[in-house]
């Protein structure tokens, strides 16, 4: 039963609205205009150092955890190292625009524009990138829609996996300092190469002596308060608090709150190092259960005490909020900052997992029904039906939690990707589907390419429908193809072309990282950047897998394909020339043959005729996008993964031959398309199961909605239970479910203060539905809703 306490704490959490602090860029800007001429590396831990030290220091009230990113509770930061221009150009309208609003006051608007933004002129990360992007490059890749990768520029990179097993939990931050003493010792001043090295170093310790400052801050306002309170009990509190924040995270913890506090140090160092997206807890209940079982079995917690310690966690995780251009949030929608934890699964040395801190963490999310953490269960054959059965019931709950992943295939992921047997075994999720491990650097989400804008740029001689502006390549007309082989041809040769830019924007944003934006915090807690003295961007880490690009409407363009086949080549109801005057009119006037179109056979309903050409474009996708190496010499990494990108994705793509018209929703993962997977759940996952999951290691998803009745029961829930292991048997990686009725989502539509809790599975996360924007919340309605 969730606490008094949890309960006031989450009310705050329902019902603030983000605030944004200038805090961290005003120091962050003076830091740099102290260490001119420095190396880069220092500069960047040198301001760590000082937000650390300087940031105004804030316990919240009945907080148990501690540790602010800024004044405000609910509250996001400005980055302007990476990205000023979009601030100054969004902020006037930050409180309403449509998705993801914060609220900023003129004062402080003012303020950034005369003291941050003058500085930052000229500096910036986004500036850099858009001077060097090819023309050709940037005219489809910068804010259109059809490639997106503004979060790799704009932004910070993120998507880590701190190393508590190996690193943190083992050293604390002043075991890393005595680490980082000892290589700068054994260095060669006459070796470049150690030149740098030391440099990195140096960069270790200025961020790790920072971190223990700012938890030092901490423990003196916790006595501070706790000498002024009156209340016994909470003065109590006060002191332990403060104790905490003396030994952690400088040293290694030696209690399960310890521990818990230690997790939200670093995840705050990594907030004020970068504003990361994707910043993993990584395996939970592995690093946490030792801790757990000792303290219980002394005396030191009881389980309710630790459930709520978890729960407390869980409220910290979701009051930051990521700070993000309206185009980015367009992409990732409902203020999710994708910290992706994870529980169950085997361990290294292939045993179950599961242990008292999986359920734990399970009933939190029950419990708060907070947007964050990002829970994930991995799910093998032979687990616990313990286990399995709080799986089921989680979801029966209609929060969109957990997102349930195959243990085996994730596996098999990670040994395609070149990991070591032991290392694939004891992966954990990263951000949002993807599989991951604590050795890594990465990119996992790259990229996001739009599909269906090949084929629109087939049948259309490279123009888009909706502008009539030259995107793809110079195309011959629809009327001119033959055969559907040449269709297809015609396809690939635009879909070929969106990949070649993809990883020219990629490989230009990794280049600007690596000279501009070294990541030194992130990196101490990196096992492998320590030994080889590289920063996580110098590819320092002891996996630097390629980056991920990741597909956008395969159903969509499945379905597309499919349809021209069957009406144009098979069934000659009507030829390529009158279909692409359809397509050109929006279907307007051709209804007839719209509803030809709709009558189609559609991904999601197991039949072959259709799955197949959604499992020759994916094995194209991947061989198309595999034989490009990064900067590191790593092969990029193909995804079908989830966000919110099929709406705007879709909002650029003119009508298909599916049906579909102009700007409606594309297709997310490897879900159906809404609203066309109109035969049994089990169909639907058994068209997505057909394709070759496991060579697509950054990750697939599929997305399914179920009347909440048909998982209401026990036996209802144990069905489940077989149905998704039947899934994973199959060869797929991923599913989730939302579990609420449409009659209740559009109540909440219409009467969103009566719903400010509800939770909705939006792709690869779930956030609360009234945070979403009305086209969001449109999509998500439009899901086929499963029934019997």
């Amino acid at each position: 039963m969730i606490t008094q306490r949890i309960e006031a704490i989450r009310q705050n959490y329902v019902n603030a609205k983000p605030e944004i602090s200038c805090q961290r860029a005003k120091i962050w800007t003076d830091s740099h205009k102290e260490t001119e001429g420095l190396p880069v590396a220092i500069r960047r831990a040198r301001a760590f150092y000082d937000c650390c030290d300087r940031l105004e220091v804030h316990i919240f009230e009945g907080e148990l955890v501690v540790g602010a990113i800024g004044e405000f509770r609910k509250c996001g930061i400005l980055t302007p190292e990476f990205s000023w221009m979009w601030v100054d150009r969004e902020m006037d309208t930050f409180a309403t625009r449509p998705q993801d609003p914060y609220l900023m006051t003129d004062e402080q608007r003012d303020f950034v524009r005369r003291e941050i933004f003058p500085y930052w002129k000229g500096k910036s990360l986004e500036e850099a990138f858009l001077a060097r992007l090819p023309e050709d490059t940037r005219r489809i890749g910068v804010d259109t829609g059809i490639l997106d990768n503004d979060s790799k520029w704009r932004q910070a990179v993120g998507e880590i996996t701190p190393d508590y097993q190996d690193v943190l939990f083992k050293k604390g931050f002043g075991g890393i300092i005595r680490e980082a003493e000892e290589h700068i010792a054994a260095l060669d001043p006459t070796n470049p190469d150690d030149l740098e090295k030391k440099e990195f170093y140096q960069s270790i310790l200025w961020t790790s002596r920072g971190i223990i400052r700012y938890a030092n801050r901490y423990a003196d306002e916790a006595e501070r308060l706790a000498g002024q309170e009156s209340d016994p009990v909470r003065a109590a509190e006060l002191r332990t608090i403060a104790q905490n924040c003396r030994r952690v995270p400088e040293h290694p913890p030696e209690s399960f709150y310890e521990a818990i506090q230690f997790l939200w140090f670093v995840q705050v160092g990594g907030i004020l190092s970068e504003n990361p997206l994707s910043l993993n807890p990584g395996r939970f209940d592995q690093y946490m259960d030792p801790y757990y079982e000792a303290d219980l079995a002394k005396g030191a917690v009881t389980e309710d005490f630790a459930q709520e310690l978890i729960e407390a966690l869980w409220l910290k995780y979701s009051e930051w909020v990521w700070t993000i251009s309206s185009n980015t949030a367009d992409y990732f929608a409902g203020y999710n900052q994708f910290q992706n934890l994870t529980v169950g699964g085997k361990k290294r040395d292939g045993h179950d997992g599961t242990n008292p801190v999986t359920f734990m963490a399970m009933k939190a999310t029950e419990e708060v029904r907070t947007h964050q953490p990002g829970l994930s269960v991995r799910v093998q054959a032979d687990c616990p039906r313990e286990f399995l059965d709080a799986v089921t019931h989680l979801v029966s709950t209609g929060t969109g939690f957990p997102a349930i992943h195959s243990d085996s295939v994730g596996y098999q992921m990670l040994l395609n990707a070149g990991y070591e047997p032991e290392d694939a075994r004891d992966w954990n999720n990263c951000g949002c589907v993807v599989p991951h491990f604590r050795k890594t650097g990465e990119w996992t989400a790259a990229v996001n390419m739009n599909f269906g804008s090949a084929l629109e740029y087939a049948l259309n001689q490279g123009a888009s429908l909706m502008t009539g502006e030259q995107m793809g390549l110079t195309e011959k007309p629809a009327a001119q193809f033959g055969t559907f082989e040449e269709v297809m041809a015609a396809f690939y040769r635009q879909f070929n072309n969106l990949c070649r830019h993809s990883i020219i924007l990629t490989v230009e944003a990794q280049r600007l990282h690596k000279e501009m934006v070294p990541r030194p915090f992130l990196s101490s807690c990196i096992e492998h950047c320590m030994e080889s003295g590289k920063d996580l961007s110098q590819g320092g880490a002891k996996y630097n897998i390629g980056p991920v690009i990741t597909g956008i409407g395969l159903a969509v363009t499945a379905n597309s394909l499919a349809a021209v086949k069957k009406l144009v080549f098979e069934d000659k109801v009507c030829t390529m020339e009158t279909l692409a005057n359809a397509l050109r009119a929006n279907w307007e006037g051709y209804e007839d043959l719209r509803q030809k179109a709709k009558d189609c056979p559609k991904y999601g309903n197991d039949q072959d005729d259709v799955d197949d050409l959604a499992v020759e474009i994916a094995n194209h996708f991947y061989r198309e996008i595999h034989q490009y190496k990064d900067i590191f010499g790593s092969p990029f990494l193909t995804a079908f993964m989830g966000i919110s990108n099929y709406i705007p994705m879709g909002r650029v793509l003119g009508a298909t031959p599916d049906g579909r018209k102009h700007g409606e929703p594309s297709s997310e993962g490897v879900s159906p398309f809404v609203g066309t997977d109109t035969s049994t759940p089990l169909a639907a996952m058994r068209s997505a199961a057909k394709l070759n999951q496991e060579v697509h290691s950054g990750g697939t998803l599929l997305n399914l909605r179920l009347n909440p009745e048909l998982v209401a029961t026990k036996r209802g829930q144990a069905n489940l239970g077989a149905m998704v292991q039947t899934l994973f048997s199959l060869g797929a990686f991923h599913v989730q479910f939302n579990c609420i009725s449409s009659e209740t989502l559009r109540d909440a539509q219409a009467h969103p203060e009566n719903y400010k809790d509800l939770l909705v599975r939006v792709a690869g996360y779930s956030t609360q539905f009234v945070n979403l924007s009305k086209s969001m919340q449109d999509a998500i309605i439009a899901r086929t809703e499963h029934s019997y």
